[in-house]
């Protein structure tokens, strides 16, 4: 059975409830062993109980002149036992509630990466990696808290308090209960207050530390820019500023919690010494003998040693809710692009591509595409040229769906891809990007990422498609060489060969070259242009570039100027018309001329 989704909380007290109410579908998954845990816990808190009654025996008992010894001997044993089965009992019940808990964590850390995964392009451009990794480590820790210590420590609390005053109604002065129902009641609403009130600079704290996480992520994640610009003092002086303001959060944090602690001690020391002055008041009137002092005195301190720590839980639930609210924050997010409800699988198999008077902007004041269309029929190759900002790479986002167009268009076989299921148009394109970002894993891990369910032979074939296999078997450990961070540890073009490998990989009906061969120098692109030639020949191929020799022998060029096409046809045509693209080609030869390895 797994937990329908979780549904995130929308603030306040309510949302502290709705985070609960989440949690029951994960105590359900494993009812039965939620319900021995339970009565794992009635025993344990039943022998804990009854402690001080046999204790009390046995003080009354060694307190008779010539005393039988054989009575305090079983007594004594039998207070060892219960001793011992309070214990056992509690650690079994630990034991056996242990996967409840661990199944929880992992069931909502799936759910919120799922639903990272499928956030749009959008969500990721504004994130902060370093804040969101650490939301949900604390958020998931928080669950763990709450499944333990709301069941097995709130729940055996109450009952002990409830089967402690019992016991002191029934056998003693009604004011032994009173005293102790006061003395909660003062307890209670004080932890509450104060609790409360330091929930603000948790939150403050939380937000701190995020905050400065994110930061020094960041500045990690762009080491060698730190480096190249000499700022590394500026980024620990940056770094230092957050933490500055998170040592003050932190400092009021652990003060106000002092002055929890301290005034939870006083209101507990209140009251046992009440009790005892009444106590101590009945033994010498007669009223209670020396074992009933000593019952009540054992029971007050059992009683308040899991009140004080009630008092903790309280504080750490309402702590870990607040460390919990960022992460279902996140399930919160609403996915831009989603698939229509009756969205249909894209037919496997070859495709012709259509983009219909696409209009788009990434924001609303911020126009990119202007009623842009063109055809790319099956088989055949469309590229797309043109300046820096001119919106070619915009295209290949749209053809993704990680973003909607706003006017017009996309269909693939006649289809709006807006009809049709995101991982089946995914399924369908493969792609080589100009920034080619690699997993911190192997090179073989990154190759075989293009289809996971690949044979080794098949990536090596892949590999070898891409000129790579070669550089591969020659490095000392070969397909099992680690990359590094971002695949830092390769050079551009090695980068951009096992980007290359892997769209082989994948055999998609589109192929996408964006920039495909920037990272290269004249020689490894012309090796490698032959190549991406055959590849594309039986396939739907859109080749986004800059420089224009990667693009002469294209069924159809389009020419792009501020997210207009303002000249479409092939190479030689295009040169005939003497226009922009001429002139862009005259340009880049001088170029070659001049820099011969351009």
């Amino acid at each position: 059975m797994r937990p329908s989704p979780i549904h995130p909380p929308d603030g306040g007290n309510r949302a502290d409830w709705q985070t609960l109410r989440s949690l029951l579908p994960f105590l359900l998954e494993f009812k039965w062993r939620v319900i021995v845990a339970l009565i794992l816990l009635v025993f344990a808190k039943l022998a804990n109980v009854s402690v001080p009654l046999v204790l009390k025996e046995i003080v009354d008992a060694l307190d008779k002149p010539h005393a039988a010894l054989v009575a305090p001997v079983f007594l004594i044993v039998g207070y060892g036992l219960l001793r011992m089965s309070s214990t056992l009992f509690g650690e079994l019940r630990d034991a056996v509630f242990a996967k409840v808990t661990q199944r929880a964590i992992r069931r909502v850390a799936l759910q919120v990466f799922e639903h990272l995964h499928s956030l749009s392009l959008r969500f990721h451009l504004d994130r902060q990696t370093g804040g969101v990794s650490r939301d949900i480590e604390r958020g998931t820790r928080g669950i763990g808290f709450l499944m333990n210590f709301m069941l097995f420590n709130i729940l055996p609390t109450l009952l002990e308090i409830c089967l402690v005053a019992a016991i002191l109604f029934s056998k003693y002065d009604v004011w032994f209960a009173v005293i102790t129902f006061i003395t909660l009641l003062v307890y209670i609403g004080f932890t509450l207050f104060v609790t409360e009130w330091r929930m603000v600079v948790r939150r403050s704290m939380n937000n701190l530390d995020s905050k400065a996480n994110s930061h020094a992520i960041d500045s990690l994640l762009n080491y060698e820019t730190v480096k190249y610009f000499g700022n590394e003092q500026y980024e620990a002086r940056r770094y230092d500023e957050n933490m500055q303001h998170w040592e003050v959060a932190a400092v009021r944090n652990t003060v106000s919690l002092a002055y929890l602690n301290a005034g939870q001690s006083i209101i507990v020391a209140l009251g046992v010494t009440a009790l005892m002055l009444l106590a101590a008041d009945q033994v010498v009137q007669g009223k209670m003998t020396l074992g009933d002092l000593v019952l009540v005195n054992v029971f007050m301190i059992q009683l308040y040693m899991p009140l004080h720590f009630l008092g903790y839980v309280y504080r750490e639930i309402r702590h870990a809710l607040a460390d919990m609210e960022k992460m279902f924050s996140l399930l919160h997010e609403d996915r831009e692009i989603d698939d229509a409800p009756d969205a249909r699988a894209l037919p496997a198999g070859r495709a012709d591509v259509r983009f219909e008077g696409v209009g788009f902007g990434y924001a609303p004041d911020r126009q990119i595409l202007f009623g842009v269309s063109f055809v790319i029929p099956e088989g055949h190759t469309v590229a797309v040229v043109g300046e820096s900002g001119a919106g070619k790479s915009t295209l290949s986002r749209l053809l993704f769906r990680f973003y909607d167009v706003q006017q017009g268009c996309i269909r693939i076989n006649g289809q709006d891809i807006r009809e049709v299921t995101q991982s089946s148009l995914r399924a369908a394109i493969g792609i080589v990007p100009q920034d080619t970002v690699l997993f911190n894993d192997t090179i073989y891990y990154n190759i075989v990422y293009g289809r996971p369910d690949a044979t080794r032979e098949e990536v090596f074939a892949a590999a070898q498609t891409a000129h790579i296999h070669d550089f591969i078997e020659s490095l000392p450990q070969g397909y099992e060489t680690m990359v590094g961070e971002r695949g830092l540890k390769l050079s551009g073009g090695e980068k951009q060969r096992v980007a290359i490998a892997r769209a082989i990989l994948k055999n998609p009906a589109i192929l996408i070259f964006d920039e495909a061969t920037s990272a290269l120098d004249s020689k490894s692109e012309k090796a490698i242009q032959a190549e991406l030639h055959a590849i594309a020949q039986n396939r739907t191929t859109l080749i986004i570039a800059h420089r224009l020799s990667t693009v002469v022998d294209a069924d159809q060029i389009l020419v792009m100027d501020k997210g207009r096409i303002i000249e479409r046809g092939s190479h030689h045509e295009l040169l005939a018309r003497d226009t922009l693209y001429a002139q862009m080609w005259n340009l880049q030869k001088q170029e070659e001329q001049i820099h011969p390895g351009y």
